[in-house]
């Protein structure tokens, strides 16, 4: 076995450890970095019969309001999440949305449920969501059919 042969095998490990925590650093640099995703309405939003799921690939998002409570379910843990309503002469205001049981469940009280609480109503709301860094935004309408 000449020398060169003896230099890889010993050089050879030592540079795949360094490119195995290279990578490692490079995944997470990248990971940290804000990004931002668009949830879309999928079918009908009506929050008053918790019949109103946003999605975004497999994320998906349930907004309902019973009694009063405004309430957001997910398919993934959640950090926070800000609920808008947006009136009329679209001026939104802010409800920040509590952790209920575990992060998969966010809620507050809002005046959602008397603002659509009539068949035909509708009302323009924003959600802001964040995951990891990422933001899950949208922009929808909530309307009772029944």
């Amino acid at each position: 076995m000449n020398k060169h042969t003896k230099t890889a095998i010993i050089v050879a490990p030592i540079l795949t450890i360094l490119g195995f925590a290279l990578a490692d650093l490079w995944e997470e640099n990248s990971a940290s970095q804000a990004r931002a995703f668009e949830l879309v309405p999928f079918g009908h939003c009506d929050v008053s019969e918790q019949k109103c799921i946003l999605k975004s690939g497999e994320f998906e998002i349930n907004v309902m309001d019973e009694k009063g409570i405004t309430t957001v379910n997910s398919t993934f843990p959640i950090d926070t999440a800000t609920l808008f309503l947006v009136d009329k002469e679209n001026q939104a205001t802010p409800f920040q949305l509590g952790m209920k049981d575990s992060p998969y469940y966010w809620k507050r009280e809002t005046p959602l449920g008397r603002l659509v609480a009539d068949k035909g109503q509708s009302y323009k709301l924003r959600l802001i969501l964040e995951i990891k860094g990422g933001k899950y935004f949208s922009e929808f309408y909530t309307q009772t059919l029944n």
